[in-house]
């Protein structure tokens, strides 16, 4: 009787250590991870192509950059929840807050440390990069660390977050685009080249089009709820053409850029991506029930993941 119960307490409390594990897998967001190391990836494979590279700086910029990602989406659930704007009428998946599985405390407990570790992390970073001779880099990129832990917490979290004035759109496209691109490139590089800034701005509107997809699925809640987004504030069908133009702009920086620096037919390979892009421009245009957005959600954050890879691929082969 007694192992009995023993068995049962244990099989209890090795569902509950699951289930907690799932909800904070969940509450991280695994499928928002690959579209915020795109910017990496490129500005990497940027320094590689003109001959720099480093293994340890790739490695310690892809966790940094998981890291403020991770800060983000903490941020955006804790925001939205404390809020109430995740509630019953949200269109898309259901958040950690919203379903109770994790306390208000605990999240913001988390933001805390997580913001910790990727603080720590992001210093190694600067200093295997700039070690101590550059110390006017490593405090503006200790600024910039700062800066985008700042920026992830703020989009949703306090009464001035911004995320709910609509300037989401501006502080993705600097901080996924311009910063991560550029960046990166930076770090391995130490230099500048303002052609890379053409490829960044691609990376910086497909990861836009990410968020105005969301704002567009979540549209009528994020209304009722006061939460004013972009979409919010200029409405359903100038969103659609907002979304047009972002891709489509991407488009033609990427190809600019590769027009500038053409050496080899390799340096298209770019255009397979947008394959599914275009595709899902189609779908967005027909489309007249925000519940049928969300797929094309995980649809287009890994169209911009293969971008930044083939783009790379296309400049090193």
């Amino acid at each position: 009787m007694k192992n009995g119960l023993e068995e049962v307490l244990t099989q209890n409390h090795n569902q509950f250590i699951l289930s907690t594990i799932k909800s904070w897998l969940k509450a991280a967001r695994l499928r928002t991870l690959p579209l915020s190391l795109s910017g990496i990836i490129l500005g990497s494979f940027l320094a590689s192509a003109e001959g720099y590279f480093n293994p340890f700086i790739l490695s310690l910029a892809i966790l940094t950059t998981l890291g403020f990602q991770i800060i983000s989406n903490f941020a955006n659930d804790y925001g939205d929840g404390v809020k109430g704007i995740d509630n019953e009428d949200r269109v898309g998946p259901e958040r950690a807050l919203q379903s109770g599985k994790i306390t208000p405390q605990q999240m913001l407990l988390a933001i805390k440390i997580t913001g910790f570790i990727t603080l720590l992390i992001a210093l190694v970073l600067i200093y295997v990069s700039f070690g101590k001779e550059n110390l006017i880099y490593s405090f503006v990129f200790i600024f910039l660390g700062v800066g985008s832990i700042a920026a992830a917490i703020k989009y949703t979290m306090g009464n001035n977050a911004y995320g709910y004035y609509g300037f989401g759109d501006f502080f993705v496209f600097v901080f996924f685009g311009l910063l991560s691109v550029c960046g990166t490139y930076f770090l391995y590089t130490h230099i500048l080249d303002y052609t890379i800034f053409l490829p960044a701005l691609s990376v910086g509107l497909l990861s836009v089009g990410v968020l105005n997809l969301n704002n567009m699925r979540d549209r009528e809640s994020d209304e009722r709820s006061g939460k004013n987004t972009l979409v919010v504030k200029i409405g359903e069908e100038f969103a659609k053409y907002y979304h047009y133009y972002l891709l489509l702009a991407a488009f033609l920086f990427a190809f600019l850029y590769t027009m500038i620096h053409y050496s080899s037919a390799w340096q298209l390979l770019f255009v397979i991506a947008f394959v599914p892009i275009f595709k899902h421009l189609i779908t967005v245009y027909k489309n007249d029930d925000p519940k049928e957005l969300d797929p094309e959600l995980k649809k287009l954050a890994i169209s911009t993941f293969i971008f930044s890879v083939l783009f790379g691929l296309g400049l090193v082969l």
